[in-house]
């Protein structure tokens, strides 16, 4: 065998066994993550919008409810998705934006941007917009109202490690316009310049309750990601965790920044009630969190507006050390 081809042999030999960016480091699974079990709901809207079923799906065992129960995280799973059951003055409706898939064969979690339609006609012609999220926490239902729906979400569960990384496999289809509508049931449908983005993120918050119940909350580690363009299945991605103040950063953008105000998530206080999570500080670069959280949602913006059938396809995911 001459110099040249071995040199080839044992440059492809290498190639072979260097291992990937994620498998380089420990993975620690997500609970539920594979998303190759789903519970199936079975709900029966009112007569008065139409009376169809609608199919809901949750990130859990596998197992089928039927009728229309309100869902709590079922098999210890963390997950809480976009799908909504609603009662709306005694109006029952369903609303699925997440999905199980098959992409190579395997089952995977589907999440799409698409408008929900409550149409009986010469009574009702509403249309909402609503993503397809998926997120650590608890979603409270039946939900009553489309006002403040971050004060339905239970954002975050304890936790209290330092990974380097979030890791998953995943897809994006974006349509090819460049525009997103606003639709919130109410005033008709309204279409706005430029296209909504997917995105994924994972937080880690310092949390501390005060005397009345309020919640406050530092800033311990960031990694978020927006995806603006259609991207192929990829595996083993990862966003990088950067800790303590971010903001001098390089690639650090605003909406990477605190959350509170209008942007604050919610969480359950001690007392059992729904407050908002007042992000007000970053921690230092050297402190242990107590809660995390990760989302995987096909919108980034504000609630009720996006860009009909972006899709994010997900799967796979873990904390990386």
């Amino acid at each position: 065998m001459n110099k040249k081809l071995l040199s080839m042999l044992l440059v492809g030999a290498a190639a072979m066994i260097q291992p990937s960016e994620s498998s380089a480091l420990r993975l620690e699974k997500l609970k539920y993550a594979d998303f190759s079990n789903w519970v199936t709901r079975t709900i029966n809207e009112s007569k008065v919008i139409g009376g169809k079923t609608k199919t809901l799906y949750e990130i859990a065992p596998a197992k089928s409810i039927n009728g229309n129960v309100a869902y709590s995280n079922q098999g210890g799973s963390p997950w809480a998705t976009s799908n909504v059951y609603a009662k709306v003055s005694g109006v029952v409706k369903g609303s699925n934006s997440v999905s199980p898939a098959s992409i190579n064969g395997n089952k995977v979690a589907k999440l799409e941007s698409k408008m929900e339609e409550v149409k009986v006609l010469g009574l009702i012609n509403m249309d909402v917009m609503v993503a397809g999220s998926i997120f650590l926490g608890k979603l409270n239902e039946p939900v009553t109202s489309t006002k403040a729906p971050f004060a339905k979400m239970e954002m975050g569960i304890p936790y209290t490690k330092r990974p380097v990384a979030l890791v998953f496999d995943y897809k994006v289809d974006m349509p090819a316009g460049n525009t997103r509508v606003k639709a919130t049931g109410f005033g008709g449908k309204k279409t706005l310049q430029g296209r909504d983005n997917a995105e994924v993120y994972v937080l880690l918050q310092k949390r501390w309750e005060d005397a009345k119940g309020n919640i406050y909350a530092h800033r311990v580690g960031t990694g978020r990601e927006r995806y603006s363009k259609s991207v192929p299945w990829t595996t083993g991605h990862q966003i990088k965790i950067q800790y303590g103040d971010i903001t001098k950063q390089p690639g650090y953008k605003s909406w990477m920044g605190l959350l509170d105000g209008n942007k604050a998530y919610y969480a359950k206080n001690s007392k059992g009630k729904m407050v908002p999570v007042h992000e007000v500080g970053w921690a230092p670069a050297d402190a242990t969190p107590t809660h995390v959280l990760v989302m995987a949602s096909s919108s980034c913006g504000e609630p009720y507006v996006g860009t009909e059938g972006l899709t994010l396809y997900i799967d796979n995911i873990a904390f990386g050390f």
